[in-house]
């Protein structure tokens, strides 16, 4: 290996990028590349080095030991490129420029339109692009410098919080409530046991995402594995099908309404399940005047998302008991043998 030697930072990305998907032809996608363009790249920069970066497992490949002290010291570049851009951007008050923010897709419905109305009207002159993507794929972007805010879920397709290449921002936990058909046996329920319900037909959103996961985690530490028939990355399509009777769901608060007269939702008996969102940026830009406005609303986007959901909830209660007591003092009209749910329930379809 020479005492000295130039880098082409696009190559550590790609070696970056291959880290975290683990195989040359996932990095090659995620890269819009070829497999073979990934190989050259890697070719390349381990000639710059000097030093064997890949070596074969089976029918793949897998990262050196050398390779791995490499990708060390590339996150410590990529922070302190960051902090010579930030030190560039401190040049100008922060009042105008643009950042793009990457979201999955219910973080877009129910949290980023309150934070782009107030910074609408607090800071007119930072333009804001939105990019919907999920975890892995978000923080692909923002490495690239193709978003400069990844809002995603803290799951096991993103990073770990102990990841040194980005600085994240907590912004709520949304918790998920059960999607039934308006039909159900135990829609007349305003907490149902989860292990009730292990027999039923369960629906996810995309079966990779945040909340297949946390469907199949909840239900598990409840003593079962769901039966799940049916997978739509569409929450409108899925609430179609909740309230058709074909299966029942766990929903995020972040997407209701779900305006179906169908569809009840009801809470959980216990702790409720629970997603926490999250914002990240890369490491060392945390100083960025633009990025530091727009996280400022994005935190107090879900401050009042948090809110919301907290006096709803206990609007809620307080109705169901005052409700329970009227039907207490008639007599039973709770335990009517229609099997449909009271108003007061069915509420909760709107909240």
């Amino acid at each position: 290996m020479s005492n000295t030697f130039s880098v082409d930072l696009r190559r550590l990305g790609v070696l970056r990028e291959l880290a975290r998907r683990g195989s040359l032809a996932r990095t090659a996608e995620a890269l819009h590349l070829t497999p073979s363009a990934v190989s050259q790249q890697l070719a390349a920069l381990a000639r710059e080095v000097g030093v064997p970066l890949l070596e074969r497992q089976g029918r793949g490949v897998r990262l050196t030991g050398q390779a791995r002290i490499l990708l060390e010291h590339a996150d410590l570049m990529a922070a302190q490129w960051e902090r010579a851009r930030v030190d560039l951007a401190a040049w100008e008050d922060g009042r105008r420029g643009a950042v793009t923010v990457g979201a999955f897709s219910s973080a877009i419905t129910g949290l980023l339109p309150h934070a782009l109305r107030a910074l609408s009207a607090h800071h007119p002159d930072i333009r804001v692009q939105v990019v919907e993507a999920g975890a892995p794929d978000v923080f692909t972007l923002l490495d690239a410098g193709d978003v400069d805010i990844a809002v995603a879920v803290d799951f096991a397709a993103a990073p770990p919080r102990t990841d040194p290449r980005y600085t994240r921002t907590a912004l709520l936990a949304d918790v998920l409530d059960l999607a039934l058909p308006a039909t159900h046996p135990r829609a007349d329920r305003d907490r149902i046991p989860l292990p009730d319900l292990a027999g039923d037909v369960w629906i996810v959103g995309d079966p990779g995402s945040c909340c297949g996961a946390v469907t199949r985690s909840v239900c598990a530490a409840n003593g079962f594995t769901p039966d799940i028939r049916h997978a739509v990355d569409d929450w409108t399509a899925l609430a179609a099908l909740v309230e058709t009777g074909v299966g029942i769901a766990l929903v995020p608060r972040l997407v209701q309404p779900l305006h179906r007269p169908g569809l009840v939702l009801r809470r959980p008996a216990g702790p409720p399940p629970v997603r926490h969102v999250f914002a990240a940026v890369r490491a060392g830009s945390g100083g960025d005047p633009v990025q530091a406005a727009v996280l400022d609303r994005l935190r107090a986007a879900a401050a009042e998302v948090a809110e919301v959901a907290e006096v709803a909830e206990t609007a809620e209660v307080a109705e169901v008991a005052e409700a329970a007591e009227v039907a207490g003092a008639d007599g039973a009209d709770l335990a009517g043998g229609t099997g449909a749910a009271p108003p007061y329930l069915s509420k909760r379809a709107n909240l």
